[in-house]
């Protein structure tokens, strides 16, 4: 949680990173935006053909299960939405946000040079990773919608699960940036997550809560890609050329930039 009250601290501090981060998470929130409004509009619609066992019920029975799984549709959807927002937000905002990461670290002692990948190569990258995590996201999407139908565990395990599971998710959008200048690809990236799950999950679902705020997604995006830069630089990425990341089997030791002293 200190990461991303750090992150939004600094972007507090600069204004014109603040408005040019705000571009690309407008654009997405119009998209996203639009699809919750027709799935919250139709939730009722989607329950009712989903259930149709339930025509014979009682009504009150009928209508109790097709509220629930209304809210279990749209639950459903917000999760899939927070994590799709981040992946696809910086996917449309990479130059703005690669620019915003740049900044945080040269403000805490120098950024690590850019990949010497080409232009093309990284956003063909960017779309695979985008879809990987997107069918991750979908695949635990589904599990949490079969869980929500469970009698009680189902309306309050469940949506703290999925908030951490969604804070996972979303800390590893938020660090990409920040550990791809380093070298890490998305599976050493998640194998670091992994390694310090506490840490990321604590900053990942802070950033969740955030987000479930009305339009709390767009304005805060600039201070989480700030904060999530913070997260991986001081305790994610390695520390020096030539050490590995802790805990991850594997990892390439060579050609790996390093980070300032952590702080």
């Amino acid at each position: 949680m200190g990461y991303l009250g750090r992150g939004l601290a600094w972007v507090a501090k600069r204004p014109k990173q603040y408005l040019f981060g705000l571009i690309p998470a407008f654009i997405a929130l119009a998209l996203f935006g639009t699809g919750l409004v027709f799935l919250g509009i139709y939730a009722g619609d989607l329950a009712e053909w989903i259930t149709p066992f339930a025509d014979g019920w009682s009504s009150g029975s009928r209508s109790a299960l097709r509220v629930i799984t209304a809210l279990a549709i749209f639950g459903t959807g917000a999760f899939l939405s927070v994590i799709l927002f981040t992946a696809v937000t910086l996917l449309i905002g990479e130059p703005f946000y690669e620019s915003i990461a740049v900044r945080v670290e040269e403000s805490q002692g120098g950024a690590p040079p850019e990949p010497d990948v080409p232009l093309h190569v990284q956003i063909l990258r960017g779309v695979r990773d985008a879809i990987v995590i997107g069918l991750m996201a979908i695949g635990f999407g589904v599990v949490f919608f079969v869980l929500g139908f469970v009698p009680v565990i189902g309306q309050t395990v469940v949506p703290v699960a999925a908030a951490c599971v969604t804070g996972f998710f979303l800390a590893g959008e938020l660090t990409a940036i920040a550990l791809e200048r380093r070298g890490l690809r998305r599976k050493d990236r998640f194998a670091l997550l992994r390694r310090n799950w506490l840490l990321v999950v604590g900053f990942g679902a802070a950033t969740v809560v955030l987000f479930l705020i009305p339009l709390g997604a767009v304005f805060a995006m600039p201070g989480a890609v700030a904060g999530g830069t913070l997260l991986a630089r001081e305790r994610l990425a390695p520390a020096n050329v030539g050490l590995s990341a802790p805990g991850v089997p594997g990892l390439p030791t060579s050609g790996l930039p390093g980070t300032g002293p952590s702080r």
